[in-house]
């Protein structure tokens, strides 16, 4: 990709603020199946107690879209570099990566298969809640997921059903980490920084959700369990584990309140030549270890706020907890708050969140490589982040 300056880049962010008020964000139709989007963000990030104050760029991606009456499709390739986290990079496209890639055919209005880079059927979805910065399940691999296979999908008004086979997660993109070069969060290659890190490659990873739909009184749920098993084969004694994950999910909504809950056991069986209490995972051009055995619990709470209000609209507030209570007595839990709201200004999409957090390896100054293992500072960390995105 042809270097960009990024104080450049951000600077464009911004005049769309200005200049371009009166003209929607759009997607460019090649033709009627056929659309080519993308969107271009900046990040603000502000954390007194790290000397942390910055407005960067922080993505520029590209999406494409394929609908006909029986084949679909979509692909999006996410591009960063040259500015906060990815400074020690010397221009954007330095970190690059798909997020996902996939095509489908559509047997009637009920039933779609995809294959391809695509997103794994588990719990609450598209996402753990509210946020988005994600929840904690994000960070242990289970949330926001792509990986390479196929999975089928059967909707109706009352139930939904799918269920894929994957070969296995992306193979790396563009980056500096050994195994820590993709989007989505997946067992990787230790990096030589990560202490106690291993070696395995996840395959034959089997995916299936089943979802009601129902009414409960004055709220419109949905209720559901979700099951994951796969093969954990480790690079350097070349024995195998396993990977188990269930987990049951509930999303509520009663007019302008929303209600996400969400309860997850993951159980993995490494066969490291060391250490079995960790399996490193790794994204974003980074990776560390996460504990073995652990339950994930995350409550989310929204409101809708309806109508314009000038230049402002599509108003949420919402809260959303997630805890990561790790199964070894010995290690400290990990916890995840986070309060915040997103609305259009225009042409321009914000989230502004107060990020709060207990060894989160994403939050304060805690321990970036072991805070889902063992462990990290072991105190509460704060950070206010802010995403503005021109999206086209």
């Amino acid at each position: 990709m042809r270097s960009v300056n990024y104080r450049t880049v951000t600077a464009a962010v911004f005049a769309q603020l200005v200049t371009l008020y009166g003209a929607p964000a759009f997607a460019v139709a090649i033709n009627e199946n056929l659309d080519i989007g993308g969107a271009i963000r900046a990040r603000v990030d502000y954390d007194p107690d790290q000397d942390l104050e910055k407005i960067s760029f922080d993505t520029f991606f590209l999406t494409a879209t394929y609908t006909s009456s029986s084949w679909i499709g979509a692909a999006k390739y996410r591009f960063y570099g040259d500015a906060y986290p990815f400074s020690y990079t010397d221009s954007i496209g330095d970190i690059s990566f798909p997020e996902y890639a996939w095509l489908g055919y559509k047997f009637n209005d009920s039933q779609q298969v995809q294959v391809g880079l695509n997103h794994i059927p588990f719990g609450l979805q598209p996402y753990f809640g509210s946020p988005f910065f994600e929840s904690l399940g994000n960070v242990i691999g289970l949330e926001d997921i792509q990986d390479l296979g196929i999975k089928y999908i059967q909707s109706t008004p009352d139930w939904n059903l799918q269920a894929g086979y994957y070969l296995r997660p992306i193979d790396q993109g563009q980056g500096t980490s050994r195994g820590g070069r993709t989007y989505s969060t997946s067992v990787a290659k230790t990096d030589a920084y990560v202490a106690d890190g291993s070696n395995n490659q996840e395959r034959d990873i089997l995916v299936g959700r089943l979802a009601r739909n129902l009414k409960l009184g004055n709220w419109q749920s949905e209720v559901g369990a979700s099951v994951l098993t796969s093969e954990l084969e480790n690079r350097d004694t070349h024995d195998s584990g396993r990977r188990n994950a269930v987990a049951v999910h509930y999303l509520g909504k009663n007019g302008p309140w929303g209600v996400q809950l969400q309860a997850t056991r993951q159980d993995m069986t490494p066969r490291n030549p060391g250490n079995d209490q960790y399996v490193t995972f790794g994204s974003y051009d980074a990776t560390f270890n996460v504990a073995a055995k652990g339950d994930l619990y995350v409550t989310d709470l929204s409101y809708d706020i309806a109508g314009n209000y000038g230049w402002f609209s599509g108003i949420k507030l919402y809260g959303n907890y997630s805890l990561f209570d790790k199964r070894d007595s010995a290690f400290h839990d990990s916890q995840r708050f986070i309060l915040g709201t997103s609305f259009s200004l225009k042409d321009l999409w914000i989230a502004v969140e107060w990020l709060h957090g207990k060894n989160d390896p994403y939050i304060g100054g805690s321990s970036f490589t072991q805070s889902l293992g063992a462990g990290g500072s072991n105190q509460w960390e704060n950070q206010l982040y802010t995403n503005i995105g021109y999206y086209f």
